[in-house]
């Protein structure tokens, strides 16, 4: 409320709502979502207007959203101004183009792509996972440390093969994800027919700030009109709605669960928009703080401090 928060269990009990004062964790509410967003709804109406048991957030050490999501799941490539830039910054594509002649064909593969092909997903470790206001540990097994603002899905109720007119059924709420990576451990040089190394660039310990909220799916009425916008050190890097998806929030469920079940407290990163640190070649270094926001579903603010060793 307003960056306001209540213990749910206090409220709970105040408010006679035995089941949601027994949930101990937010994955036990996704557990059992059908009956938990009525107990939320009939809550929310119950203290509305309300006083006294509200706390400032910022008064408070936040954890993620979700603590422990069951799996986590990432949309890679799937802003198209992301993509196009890409391209032209790398200069991947048919020889003897110039900028304005590779960026019209960069277009036209995505219009392709979005109309005959699928999504792009991989996993990360649920190790990664932070809280959207801890500090951000830039680890000494990286020199390019970059950052990527994500509309993250939060699955409430589980399934396989899941159609897509059906999908956003399956959807409990949204968060904020940063899906910290780092730009050159990506590529395997070592053998390079591996290919790209997910693992090493986007696994490491904090480089998932999640959060503050879960917000119920009720109360984003279009996810895919979105505001986002990420500044680092007071600059800003990403400003993009999520209207630039590539893939929308169906057609990645659809295409994730045709071959991984999807459970209750799993998360999807949707993808990030155009103005990584790789387009300004500018990465993340100690003292740097990162503020990132996605339009109803609050803000996240990490400071980046010095690198572990260990």
């Amino acid at each position: 409320m307003n960056d306001r928060v209540a213990s749910l269990a206090d409220l709970a009990a105040k408010y006679g709502d035995s089941m949601l004062a027994g949930a101990s964790t937010v994955l036990a509410l996704l557990d059992n979502w059908s009956a938990s967003r009525a107990a939320l709804e009939r809550l929310a109406s119950a203290v509305s207007g309300q006083e006294g048991e509200w706390h400032e957030l910022s008064d408070l050490r936040t954890h993620p959203a979700i603590d422990l999501p069951r799996q986590i799941f990432c949309t890679g490539a799937n802003y198209r101004k992301h993509v196009v830039d890409l391209t032209v910054d790398a200069k991947v594509g048919p020889e003897g183009m110039n900028e304005a002649q590779l960026r019209q064909w960069a277009e036209n593969m995505l219009d392709e792509r979005v109309a005959n092909g699928e999504p792009y997903a991989f996993t990360k470790p649920v190790s990664a996972v932070s809280g959207a206001f801890d500090p951000l540990v830039l680890p000494d097994t990286t020199s390019q440390p970059d950052w990527e603002l994500e509309l993250a899905i939060v699955i409430g109720h589980g399934g396989y093969q899941i159609a897509r007119e059906n999908a956003l059924g399956h959807v409990a709420g949204y968060t904020i994800v940063n899906d910290i990576s780092a730009r050159d451990l990506i590529s395997r040089t070592d053998y390079k027919m591996l290919g790209t190394d997910w693992l090493r660039s986007k696994g490491q310990p904090g480089f998932l700030p999640l959060g503050p909220y879960l917000v119920p799916s009720a109360f984003v009425p279009d996810p895919h009109r979105l505001r986002m916008r990420l500044t680092v050190s007071g600059q800003v890097m990403q400003d993009e709605t999520t209207a630039d998806m590539l893939f929308g929030i169906e057609r990645q469920i659809e295409y994730i669960s045709r071959y991984s079940r999807l459970l209750p407290g799993d998360i999807i990163c949707t993808g990030s928009p155009a103005g990584n640190g790789t387009h300004y070649n500018r990465f993340l270094r100690e003292g740097d703080v990162m503020e990132a926001e996605i339009e109803g579903l609050g803000r996240q603010r990490q400071v980046c401090t010095g690198r572990q060793h260990g």
